[in-house]
């Protein structure tokens, strides 16, 4: 580091985080019924390196060890994942009692470590029953999630003080049911509106079922990133505007005002106006996930070869490895200046401050207590041949920047209450398979032998040393 830590609060919690799919493997193991991810891993072509999650880290079996490094580490809190289907294998009907005491025993570890369990109960891993069945587009799916969180509460929540009901239900929509670069790999296009709205119904009447079984405090995990503008133009604008509440508006404003932007309700399904008050129950806190800000602007004509353009194939953009098609009305631009991550996104701490900011100022007095869900890049350093040991320089300059941006938010009145880093482990990363590293630990996945990067080191001394 180039300058002293900023001192943080009293009581400000650091964490990290993973997710159930990307590290746990064993996914027929002790009566785990398949997920969509399953189902979609299985689909040639869908997973970029051809890979699958069977194995992943083997986190399933190997979770003391890595209980054992976070405690090395320091972390207050460790942010993962429930998979629904180890617990309820068809989404619904009898528990599996094995999947359950899985959790059971890592909330055990954790808190014998001193280390917060903050499970999230969705992250993507829908089971397949439900997603054959329509999945996110099936109001039913909301139900059935309520009851899968009563499940899970009844046995924890006397352990766990922090909840997340939902992990990035624009990611999902757009990903996974828009564009199909995600489970359950549908390409709907606006079509897709209805699994947002169904993921909102979702999260609100997890909420309930979460206090009903005595959980105390109870948050959500949004993607959110700041839009800029592309040029100047009306049409620039415009299609900023619309990426702006696609992307983020469209999952906050229910949640925290109680109501759709402008002229999306009636692309939604009903009864819209009584589910806004289940979506809109007061939460504790708001999760915000944040990577970078995003450059938009209106979409550019294919060139014209007869003019003397030179070819560039159909209009149409991508970003961090998705395809973005030619028929939306906006156009996503590679910022230009910046340092990129392997992923191909820029790095720009200031966004995070940025995007604290457009929060605090576009929801004033909603908006709850927030915590840093998510943060982290991906680089693929490896040991060094000789020593073994491994050089994340860049990591440890991204995670620097963006430390000192949030602590530069809370200066400015951001109530930020905690950070957690993307991730703990390299893992598997969804459709990217093994290709991206983002995590504190790095994992051979040929020996599954965990090795703790200069990233670790460096977190270890933030966590020590920021008050």
């Amino acid at each position: 580091m180039t300058a002293p830590v900023p001192e943080f609060p009293a009581g400000f919690l650091w964490g990290v985080s993973a997710s159930a799919f990307q590290i746990e493997g064993s996914l027929t193991a002790d009566g785990r019924g398949p997920s969509s991810w399953d189902a979609f891993t299985g689909e040639q072509g869908r997973v970029k390196d051809g890979s699958r999650a069977d194995v992943a880290t083997d986190h399933y079996r190997r979770y003391r060890e890595d209980v054992a490094l976070m405690a090395e580490l320091g972390v207050g809190a460790y942010r993962f994942s429930i998979s629904w289907s180890r617990v309820l294998p068809d989404g619904r009907g009898p528990v599996n009692g094995r999947g359950l005491d899985f959790y059971d025993r890592l909330v055990d570890e954790l808190c014998a470590a001193g280390i917060t369990p903050a499970p999230t109960l969705f992250h993507w891993d829908t089971p397949l029953a439900l997603e054959e069945e329509g999945g996110w587009l099936n109001r039913d799916t909301a139900e059935r999630f309520a009851a899968y969180a009563s499940v899970v509460a009844e046995r924890l929540a006397d352990r766990v003080p922090l909840w997340i009901t939902v992990n990035e239900p624009a990611e999902v929509t757009l990903l996974g049911y828009g564009l199909g670069e995600h489970a359950p790999g549908r390409r709907l296009v606006f079509d897709a509106l209805p699994a947002a709205h169904h993921q909102l119904l979702a999260h609100g009447l997890g909420v309930q079922a979460l206090r009903a079984a005595g959980a105390r405090s109870i948050g959500i995990a949004a993607s959110h990133s700041p839009v800029w503008t592309a040029g100047d133009s009306d049409e620039d604008r415009a299609a900023a505007e619309l990426y702006d509440t696609l992307t983020n508006r469209l999952f906050a404003d229910p949640i925290l005002t109680g109501s759709y932007p402008a002229g999306l309700d009636s692309l939604l399904p009903g009864p819209v106006a009584e589910d806004l008050k289940t979506i809109s129950a007061p939460l504790d806190w708001y999760g915000v996930n944040y990577y970078n800000p995003m450059l938009v602007g209106a979409p550019r004509p294919a060139a014209d070869p007869s003019a003397g353009e030179e070819p560039a194939g159909p209009a149409g953009s991508s970003f961090g490895g998705i395809e973005i098609p030619p028929d939306l009305p906006f156009d996503i631009r590679q910022i230009e200046g910046r340092e990129l991550t392997d992923f191909g996104w820029p790095v720009v701490p200031d966004g995070l401050r940025e995007l604290l900011a457009t929060l605090r100022e576009r929801y004033g007095d909603r908006l709850p207590p927030l915590y840093i869900t998510e943060n982290g890049c991906s680089y693929g350093d490896g040991p060094d041949p000789e020593t073994g040991r491994i050089d994340d320089a860049r990591r440890i300059a991204y995670h620097d920047g963006h430390v000192r941006a949030l602590h530069r938010a809370m200066e400015e009145g951001a109530d930020v209450r905690g950070y957690f880093i993307w991730s703990i482990l390299d893992n598997f990363e969804w459709a990217e398979g093994y290709r991206q590293r983002f995590g504190l630990v790095h994992v051979d996945y040929e020996t599954l032998a965990r090795t703790p990067k200069r990233s670790f080191a460096w977190y270890r001394d933030l966590i020590k040393n920021a008050g």
